[in-house]
């Protein structure tokens, strides 16, 4: 049977996933923190980005598994309390990342369509979204891989030709070394900015469905994570050339959108929340496809079925259980703060499974010195962005110290009433 990702099918997915909501406000809040020279901040995460997603790359061809980065923890810590309550812990992020991301695209569809602020209306764009992905990911990848190259072509081009629009009409002067703000500021943005490229790992999940993987998988995560890397920097470029520092601070919610103002007028405002709209739903359509039932399956019962088909004929409980659990999180939870402590969480998650990989280098064959920067610069990241967050919202550090105690607590319950451990699947 021909498998549903070939290379740039993978290709989009990763990008898919990486430029969610999340740039359209990211480059805001990145840029009223470093400034004109934000861009610098986009090139560290990138690289960032590079360093991980080779590290995972390898993993995933040592280890092919739809169970991705949980996978990856057992096969490297062995089965344990440890690496089961990590996997839990990653499943929960992930559920709050999709909450945080649904959540966003019901407030862009408010304004956009109805042109004020509406919690209800939120919501109940929120929870349509995420139904509606949850139907086309229960139709299987094939679905996900079609759906998710139509979603990135439509956002992407939006997003060039705006950038190409913008940096025709730069203003000089906001560019200019004199209007550089200190640079300790650059490197926090570093936290920030590499939020816009999370996502990429979702190319692991991808590994049992795609096509000749030996020589696919690592061309799709370096392609990905290098196109989404040119467009960010130029973005920043874009925006922080058009919008004084002041503007940028002050509307650093909406930044991006309010950059196309001056080029396309109202109609500019319109078309990029638009793209906002696009970009949110192909964030979650890539990333129900590698968390939910995979995921919660590994979770629940430890091990993935022999053969395992991913669509509805075979397998839907951990979809739908998972789409059932983020309902909620829409309706009650302070999202904001919470999802602050999901991504840092991610970081962690993916600091320990690059240290881990040193432990079955021989297996993977990957090249030391990249995944020990990986793990260091992993690690620095998170603490960036840990010390941000501790300066700016204090709370969030409770809430990530919850997060982890939660997903132990889960899988030692799961332990002691199911029996299960999570094993590993190749």
């Amino acid at each position: 049977m021909k498998k549903a990702f070939g290379l740039w099918s993978a290709v989009f997915i990763g990008i898919g996933a990486m430029v969610g909501a999340g740039i359209f406000i990211v480059i805001g809040q990145a840029g009223s923190i470093a400034g004109n020279i934000v861009w610098l901040s986009f090139i560290f995460g990138g690289i960032i980005a590079l360093l991980s997603g080779y590290s995972l790359a390898k993993l995933a061809l040592a280890y092919p598994s739809r169970g991705g980065i949980i996978e990856y923890l057992v096969q490297e810590f062995g089965i344990n309390i440890f690496s089961g309550g990590m996997g839990v812990l990653f499943y929960f992020s992930q559920l709050i990342a999709l909450a945080a991301v649904a959540k966003s695209f019901g407030a862009y569809s408010s304004e956009l369509f109805f042109n004020k602020e509406s919690i209800f209306l939120t919501n109940v764009f929120g929870i349509g979204i995420i139904l509606l992905f949850m139907i086309i990911n229960l139709l299987g990848a094939y679905f996900v891989a079609k759906a998710e190259n139509i979603i990135v072509i439509l956002k992407l081009s939006i997003l060039i030709i705006f950038t190409i629009a913008a940096l025709i009409t730069i203003n000089p002067q906001y560019l200019s070394l004199s209007k550089t703000p200190p640079i300790d500021g650059m490197l926090f943005a570093i936290g920030i900015t590499f939020f816009a490229y999370q996502g990429f790992s979702v190319i692991t999940n991808t590994i049992e469905d795609m096509q000749n993987p030996q020589k696919n998988i690592l061309k799709a995560m370096f392609l990905s994570i290098i196109l989404v890397a040119i467009l960010y920097i130029a973005t920043s470029i874009a925006v922080l050339g058009n919008l004084s520092l002041s503007e940028v601070i002050k509307a650093k919610d909406y930044a991006l959108a309010l950059a196309a103002k001056p080029i396309f007028g109202e109609f500019g405002f319109k078309i990029m929340a638009i793209a906002a709209l696009i970009a949110t739903a192909s964030a979650i359509n890539a990333t129900l496809y590698a968390v939910t039932q995979i995921s919660y399956v590994l979770a629940k019962e430890g091990n993935l079925p022999e053969i395992y088909e991913y669509n509805v004929f075979h397998s839907n409980e951990g979809l739908i259980i998972s789409t059932l659990l983020i309902i909620p999180m829409i309706l009650f939870f302070n999202l904001s703060e919470i999802t602050s402590a999901a991504a840092i969480s991610m970081l962690i998650i993916q600091a320990v499974v690059h240290i881990g990989h040193l432990k079955v280098i021989k297996y993977t064959r990957a090249k030391k010195i990249f995944v020990i920067f990986a793990f260091i610069l992993m690690i620095l990241v998170a603490l960036l962005t840990g010390f941000y967050n501790y300066k700016t919202s204090p709370i969030v550090i409770w809430y990530l110290i919850g997060i982890f105690i939660t997903g132990f607590l889960v899988e030692i319950l799961l332990r002691k009433i199911n029996k299960r451990k999570i094993t590993p699947q190749s």
